[in-house]
Protein backbone atom coordinates (compact mmCIF):
# COMPACT_ATOMS: atom_id res chain seq x y z
CA UNK A 1 0.00 0.00 0.00
CA UNK A 2 1.21 3.65 -1.29
CA UNK A 3 2.03 5.83 2.16
CA UNK A 4 0.69 9.51 1.56
CA UNK A 5 2.21 12.38 3.70
CA UNK A 6 0.15 15.33 5.01
CA UNK A 7 1.73 17.14 2.78
CA UNK A 8 1.05 15.27 -0.15
CA UNK A 9 -2.34 13.53 0.25
CA UNK A 10 -3.31 11.50 -2.98
CA UNK A 11 -7.40 12.25 -3.44
CA UNK A 12 -9.68 10.22 -5.59
CA UNK A 13 -13.11 11.14 -6.52
CA UNK A 14 -16.05 8.14 -6.12
CA UNK A 15 -18.56 7.76 -9.31
CA UNK A 16 -22.24 8.65 -8.89
CA UNK A 17 -24.41 6.47 -6.27
CA UNK A 18 -28.35 7.41 -4.80
CA UNK A 19 -28.46 9.70 -2.27
CA UNK A 20 -29.10 7.88 1.35
CA UNK A 21 -30.14 11.13 2.64
CA UNK A 22 -31.85 13.36 0.09
CA UNK A 23 -34.64 11.43 -2.56
CA UNK A 24 -33.72 12.11 -5.81
CA UNK A 25 -30.04 13.37 -4.96
CA UNK A 26 -27.16 11.54 -6.44
CA UNK A 27 -24.09 11.81 -4.11
CA UNK A 28 -20.11 11.73 -5.00
CA UNK A 29 -17.61 12.00 -2.62
CA UNK A 30 -13.78 12.85 -2.46
CA UNK A 31 -11.43 10.43 -0.35
CA UNK A 32 -7.92 9.78 0.42
CA UNK A 33 -6.23 7.25 2.79
CA UNK A 34 -5.25 7.54 6.23
CA UNK A 35 -1.79 5.56 6.74
CA UNK A 36 1.76 5.50 8.26
CA UNK A 37 3.00 7.28 11.09
CA UNK A 38 1.28 10.94 9.17
CA UNK A 39 -1.87 9.70 9.46
CA UNK A 40 -2.84 11.50 12.80
CA UNK A 41 -1.90 14.99 11.91
CA UNK A 42 -3.60 14.72 8.43
CA UNK A 43 -7.07 12.83 10.35
CA UNK A 44 -6.46 16.08 12.10
CA UNK A 45 -6.44 18.31 9.25
CA UNK A 46 -8.83 16.80 7.19
CA UNK A 47 -11.88 16.82 9.44
CA UNK A 48 -11.08 20.48 10.53
CA UNK A 49 -11.86 20.53 6.85
CA UNK A 50 -15.06 18.80 6.95
CA UNK A 51 -14.06 15.24 6.24
CA UNK A 52 -15.00 12.34 7.65
CA UNK A 53 -12.85 8.90 8.23
CA UNK A 54 -14.20 5.62 7.81
CA UNK A 55 -11.18 3.18 8.42
CA UNK A 56 -8.40 3.63 6.81
CA UNK A 57 -10.38 6.57 4.58
CA UNK A 58 -10.90 9.81 5.03
CA UNK A 59 -13.84 11.01 2.62
CA UNK A 60 -16.04 14.64 2.54
CA UNK A 61 -18.87 15.38 -0.01
CA UNK A 62 -18.42 16.49 -3.44
CA UNK A 63 -21.52 16.37 -5.17
CA UNK A 64 -22.23 18.40 -8.35
CA UNK A 65 -25.60 19.61 -7.62
CA UNK A 66 -26.15 19.43 -3.49
CA UNK A 67 -24.11 21.03 -0.74
CA UNK A 68 -26.91 19.73 1.76
CA UNK A 69 -24.13 18.21 3.82
CA UNK A 70 -22.58 20.46 6.18
CA UNK A 71 -20.04 19.39 9.25
CA UNK A 72 -21.23 20.09 12.52
CA UNK A 73 -19.33 20.41 15.74
CA UNK A 74 -20.33 21.00 19.31
CA UNK A 75 -18.22 23.54 21.35
CA UNK A 76 -17.64 21.51 24.17
CA UNK A 77 -16.53 24.22 26.76
CA UNK A 78 -19.31 26.46 26.09
CA UNK A 79 -21.98 23.93 25.85
CA UNK A 80 -25.35 24.38 28.03
CA UNK A 81 -27.77 21.33 28.48
CA UNK A 82 -31.38 22.11 28.04
CA UNK A 83 -33.80 20.48 30.57
CA UNK A 84 -34.17 17.38 28.98
CA UNK A 85 -30.72 16.64 28.62
CA UNK A 86 -30.32 16.68 32.01
CA UNK A 87 -33.23 14.29 32.38
CA UNK A 88 -31.83 12.11 30.23
CA UNK A 89 -28.26 11.91 31.93
CA UNK A 90 -30.57 11.29 35.21
CA UNK A 91 -32.17 8.56 33.54
CA UNK A 92 -29.23 7.02 32.71
CA UNK A 93 -27.30 7.22 35.86
CA UNK A 94 -27.33 3.74 36.56
CA UNK A 95 -24.82 3.29 32.87
CA UNK A 96 -21.26 2.98 33.32
CA UNK A 97 -19.00 4.17 30.24
CA UNK A 98 -15.74 2.44 29.57
CA UNK A 99 -12.59 3.67 26.98
CA UNK A 100 -10.60 0.97 25.52
CA UNK A 101 -8.68 0.60 22.85
CA UNK A 102 -10.23 -0.28 19.36
CA UNK A 103 -10.58 -3.85 19.92
CA UNK A 104 -14.33 -5.67 18.42
CA UNK A 105 -15.90 -8.13 20.35
CA UNK A 106 -18.72 -10.59 19.74
CA UNK A 107 -20.90 -9.02 22.19
CA UNK A 108 -20.41 -5.88 20.68
CA UNK A 109 -20.96 -7.37 17.47
CA UNK A 110 -24.31 -9.02 18.18
CA UNK A 111 -25.61 -5.56 19.96
CA UNK A 112 -24.39 -3.37 16.51
CA UNK A 113 -26.48 -6.03 14.31
CA UNK A 114 -29.34 -5.51 16.18
CA UNK A 115 -29.19 -2.05 15.90
CA UNK A 116 -28.63 -2.10 12.18
CA UNK A 117 -31.45 -4.49 11.70
CA UNK A 118 -33.83 -2.45 13.51
CA UNK A 119 -32.91 1.17 12.42
CA UNK A 120 -30.83 0.47 9.12
CA UNK A 121 -32.05 -2.43 7.17
CA UNK A 122 -31.62 -0.50 4.18
CA UNK A 123 -28.72 1.21 4.46
CA UNK A 124 -25.20 0.73 3.00
CA UNK A 125 -23.85 -1.10 6.32
CA UNK A 126 -26.86 -3.53 5.98
CA UNK A 127 -24.87 -6.54 4.98
CA UNK A 128 -21.76 -5.77 7.21
CA UNK A 129 -20.87 -9.40 9.09
CA UNK A 130 -18.69 -9.57 11.81
CA UNK A 131 -15.13 -9.48 10.00
CA UNK A 132 -16.87 -6.37 8.14
CA UNK A 133 -17.45 -5.08 11.62
CA UNK A 134 -14.02 -6.24 12.77
CA UNK A 135 -12.45 -3.77 10.17
CA UNK A 136 -14.34 -1.04 10.92
CA UNK A 137 -13.24 -1.53 14.54
CA UNK A 138 -9.68 -2.06 14.22
CA UNK A 139 -8.40 -0.41 10.31
CA UNK A 140 -7.26 2.68 12.01
CA UNK A 141 -3.84 4.00 11.57
CA UNK A 142 -5.23 7.71 14.54
CA UNK A 143 -5.88 7.23 17.71
CA UNK A 144 -9.57 5.61 18.04
CA UNK A 145 -10.85 4.16 21.28
CA UNK A 146 -14.25 2.14 21.72
CA UNK A 147 -16.53 3.09 24.78
CA UNK A 148 -18.40 1.09 25.82
CA UNK A 149 -22.07 1.67 27.96
CA UNK A 150 -23.55 -1.43 30.29
CA UNK A 151 -25.66 -0.76 32.84
CA UNK A 152 -24.15 -1.29 36.26
CA UNK A 153 -24.74 -4.19 38.00
CA UNK A 154 -23.92 -4.93 42.19
CA UNK A 155 -20.23 -5.50 42.78
CA UNK A 156 -18.65 -3.82 39.95
CA UNK A 157 -17.56 -1.34 41.44
CA UNK A 158 -14.37 0.29 39.63
CA UNK A 159 -13.38 -2.75 37.87
CA UNK A 160 -11.34 -2.78 34.23
CA UNK A 161 -14.40 -5.14 32.70
CA UNK A 162 -17.81 -4.08 34.07
CA UNK A 163 -19.93 -7.13 33.95
CA UNK A 164 -23.64 -5.77 33.24
CA UNK A 165 -25.21 -5.77 30.03
CA UNK A 166 -23.89 -3.48 26.82
CA UNK A 167 -26.34 -1.50 25.77
CA UNK A 168 -24.11 0.92 23.67
CA UNK A 169 -20.82 2.06 22.27
CA UNK A 170 -19.08 4.77 20.57
CA UNK A 171 -16.17 3.78 18.00
CA UNK A 172 -14.18 7.55 18.77
CA UNK A 173 -11.36 9.36 17.45
CA UNK A 174 -9.09 11.59 19.97
CA UNK A 175 -7.86 14.32 17.91
CA UNK A 176 -5.63 17.74 18.67
CA UNK A 177 -8.61 19.58 19.17
CA UNK A 178 -11.66 17.49 19.91
CA UNK A 179 -13.22 14.12 19.38
CA UNK A 180 -14.40 12.66 16.72
CA UNK A 181 -17.67 10.56 16.69
CA UNK A 182 -17.11 7.91 14.02
CA UNK A 183 -20.21 5.61 14.58
CA UNK A 184 -22.36 4.73 17.46
CA UNK A 185 -24.92 2.04 17.74
CA UNK A 186 -27.15 0.98 20.90
CA UNK A 187 -29.99 -1.15 21.77
CA UNK A 188 -33.08 -0.34 19.69
CA UNK A 189 -35.37 -1.58 22.26
CA UNK A 190 -33.75 0.61 24.79
CA UNK A 191 -35.97 3.73 23.63
CA UNK A 192 -36.62 5.57 26.92
CA UNK A 193 -32.85 6.03 27.34
CA UNK A 194 -32.53 8.12 24.36
CA UNK A 195 -29.52 6.52 24.38
CA UNK A 196 -27.83 8.43 20.92
CA UNK A 197 -28.82 11.47 22.77
CA UNK A 198 -26.64 10.29 25.88
CA UNK A 199 -23.75 9.42 24.05
CA UNK A 200 -23.20 12.82 22.23
CA UNK A 201 -23.80 13.96 26.06
CA UNK A 202 -21.00 11.94 26.85
CA UNK A 203 -18.90 12.45 24.82
CA UNK A 204 -19.03 16.74 25.42
CA UNK A 205 -17.98 15.68 29.46
CA UNK A 206 -15.26 13.79 27.85
CA UNK A 207 -13.87 16.54 25.90
CA UNK A 208 -14.25 18.90 28.49
CA UNK A 209 -12.21 16.79 30.89
CA UNK A 210 -9.20 16.39 28.44
CA UNK A 211 -9.40 20.06 27.79
CA UNK A 212 -10.63 19.17 24.24
CA UNK A 213 -12.78 22.29 22.70
CA UNK A 214 -14.94 20.37 19.86
CA UNK A 215 -17.04 17.46 19.49
CA UNK A 216 -17.02 16.40 15.93
CA UNK A 217 -20.75 14.63 14.95
CA UNK A 218 -19.89 14.77 10.96
CA UNK A 219 -23.04 15.86 8.59
CA UNK A 220 -25.98 17.53 9.36
CA UNK A 221 -28.04 17.53 6.11
CA UNK A 222 -31.04 19.99 6.37
CA UNK A 223 -34.50 18.17 5.22
CA UNK A 224 -32.94 15.47 6.40
CA UNK A 225 -35.36 14.04 9.63
CA UNK A 226 -32.37 11.41 10.34
CA UNK A 227 -30.16 14.12 11.07
CA UNK A 228 -32.31 16.48 12.79
CA UNK A 229 -31.06 15.50 16.68
CA UNK A 230 -27.43 16.86 15.53
CA UNK A 231 -28.47 20.67 15.69
CA UNK A 232 -30.60 19.79 19.08
CA UNK A 233 -26.23 20.06 20.82
CA UNK A 234 -25.92 24.29 21.24
CA UNK A 235 -23.41 25.77 21.09
CA UNK A 236 -21.86 24.53 17.68
CA UNK A 237 -20.09 25.40 14.49
CA UNK A 238 -21.40 24.55 11.16
CA UNK A 239 -18.08 24.53 8.19
CA UNK A 240 -19.66 26.82 4.99
CA UNK A 241 -18.16 28.68 2.58
CA UNK A 242 -16.12 30.78 4.97
CA UNK A 243 -14.41 28.76 7.28
CA UNK A 244 -16.65 27.31 10.88
CA UNK A 245 -19.36 30.03 11.44
CA UNK A 246 -21.67 29.49 14.60
CA UNK A 247 -25.13 27.96 14.09
CA UNK A 248 -27.92 30.67 15.02
CA UNK A 249 -30.69 27.97 14.45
Amino acid sequence: MTNHTVNSPQFFLTAPSPCPYLEGESERKVFTHLVGDKAPALNDLLTQGGFRRSQNIAYRPACETCRACISVRILASEFNSTRSMRKNMATNADLVATEYHAEPSNEQFKLFRRYLDSRHKRGGMADMSISDYAMMVEDSHVDTRIIEYRVKVEGDGLQEFPAGPLVGAALTDRMSDGLSMVYSFYDPNATARSLGTYMILDHIERAKALGLPHVYLGYWVEGSRKMEYKTRFLPQEHLMAQGWRRYQG
